[in-house]
């Protein structure tokens, strides 16, 4: 890896760790946070390799489960933070009806980890709010996961056509 991959990966993670501290000062942002600090590595995934990127995405989840106020964001992004890297080999995937329904079981079964635990941890009944309240949490938040997806594939685009050439002119 060179000095400038290195730099990279530290600024890039730095940045994932700020978006994921400012979560702390609006509740809002609970998932808008972790969104932000995945898209802040996607120059990593394109320039560094997935290694380097799920080094950097380590790195930025375990800073934010040390230093954000808001520990649900934290949590998320260390479940969910990790999706970029998946996600050149789910676009592989030559069926289209595949790769949704792929996506939609990476989201489901990492939410069923997530709150899984969570609810364990605090003690919780696991059908608190009711069987319907649960299922339509789970498809709101599928419905979200798509839309965070094409949110990161349009980013990617973005990157790889205009970005990328603001940051690296010497290349």
């Amino acid at each position: 890896m060179t000095s400038r991959q290195m730099a990279l990966c530290g600024v890039l993670s730095a940045l994932a760790v700020t978006a994921l501290l400012l979560c702390g000062l609006m509740p809002a942002a609970t998932f808008c946070g972790p969104l932000l600090a995945m898209a802040a590595l996607l120059p990593v995934l394109e320039e560094c390799g997935p290694k380097a990127a799920g080094t950097a995405y380590a790195a930025a989840a375990l800073l934010g489960l040390l230093l954000t106020a808001d520990r649900e964001a934290a949590l998320v992004y260390l479940f969910f933070g990790w999706y970029p890297v998946l996600r050149p080999r789910i676009a592989v995937i030559s069926s289209q009806g595949r790769r949704i329904l792929t996506k939609l079981a990476v989201c489901s079964g990492t939410a069923f980890l997530l709150y899984g635990l969570a609810m364990g941890a605090l003690g919780l009944p696991p059908d608190l709010g009711g069987p319907g309240l649960n299922a339509v949490l789970l498809l709101l938040g599928n419905a979200v996961f798509l839309m965070m997806d094409f949110a990161l594939a349009r980013l990617t685009v973005l990157w790889r056509r205009k970005l990328r050439r603001q940051f690296f002119r010497g290349d």
